[in-house]
């Protein structure tokens, strides 16, 4: 099955359009001097007012960063992306179109993450018109075309990553929350793929917002709180040992008191309590020995 060669931009020169304007009008005023001579001077001056009111028709007008596409009964004859007063032959269709940058922003989407996850995504896509041809000639509405293909792109994308870092990904996974940059390469690379066909070229793309869908946000809230908490009593007991250990090398080397394994035994679990609790501790003085 053959496909159809897409219809690229094809460069058009037009030509000064003030120049154009002079001539017209010059040909208009010695129309009129021309009448006095006669059966001739009325030759001219329908010939000379027939050429300057076609001449005037041509005239079109380009602001910064727009272009005119040029067709002439339905057949492409070219772009044109001077800027000013321009003319071209007056019979040439000419349909303007900016090629300005254009934001485009993707409503919030409800979709799966890779673990299955609803999550609710966003994304600020800036965007211009890269190729005018194609943007007008192969795909029907260039501007609609930008936001289906937008949203479908962001769902696809979504689908690729877990939201969050968990136990059943592999260390390093690029994951929605905490991959953002990476995440933003992969959507932009993802949409340039699908505005390709429109001539459409991706400057910038963005995830704009991010978060459970509410019917599991709490759930996954407490979990996000759960695992805080293991990480920070890990980091409290490995600091609460260190110090333990520090404590006990320190009053060996300077014979402060001599201790058995049962005094270490009790001197380490009295500051493994002081250190790791998260309550202030109240402290308890024994007057007697360990064998009263």
């Amino acid at each position: 099955m053959s496909t159809a060669t897409p219809r690229c931009e094809r460069s058009f020169t037009s030509h000064n359009g003030y120049l154009a304007a002079l001539a017209s009008v010059l040909l208009v005023l010695g129309s009129l001097v021309a009448l006095r001579g006669g059966p001739v001077g009325i030759l001219l001056f329908l010939l000379m007012a027939a050429t300057g009111i076609f001449i005037a028709p041509g005239l079109y007008m380009l602001q910064p960063n727009e272009s005119a596409i040029l067709t002439l009964f339905g057949k492409y004859i070219g772009t044109d992306r001077s800027e000013g007063l321009r003319w071209a032959f007056p019979l040439y269709r000419k349909r303007k179109l900016s090629v300005r940058a254009r934001n485009f922003n993707a409503p919030t989407l409800k979709v799966n993450d890779k673990r299955g996850n609803p999550v609710e995504i966003g994304a600020a896509v800036v965007w211009r018109v890269r190729d005018t041809a194609q943007a007008l000639f192969e795909v029907d509405d260039f501007e609609r075309y930008v936001a289906v293909q937008g949203e479908a792109a962001l769902r696809h994308l979504a689908s690729q990553y877990a939201y969050d870092e968990g136990e059943d990904l592999p260390a390093g996974e690029t994951t929605l929350r905490a991959g953002m940059d990476e995440v933003a390469h992969a959507l932009r690379a993802e949409l340039q793929a699908r505005f390709d066909a429109a001539g459409v070229e991706v400057l910038d793309a963005k995830l704009t917002h991010l978060a459970y869908s509410p019917e599991i946000a709490q759930v996954m809230l407490r979990r996000q709180q759960a695992e805080a908490i293991i990480s920070a009593r890990s980091k409290i007991v490995h600091g609460a040992v260190s110090m333990v250990e520090a404590a006990l090398k320190s009053l060996a080397e300077r014979e402060i008191v001599e201790l058995d394994a049962e005094r270490k035994a009790a001197m380490v679990s009295n500051l493994l309590v002081v250190l790791c609790s998260d309550k202030e501790a109240q402290p308890i003085i024994n007057a007697g020995t360990l064998y009263n």
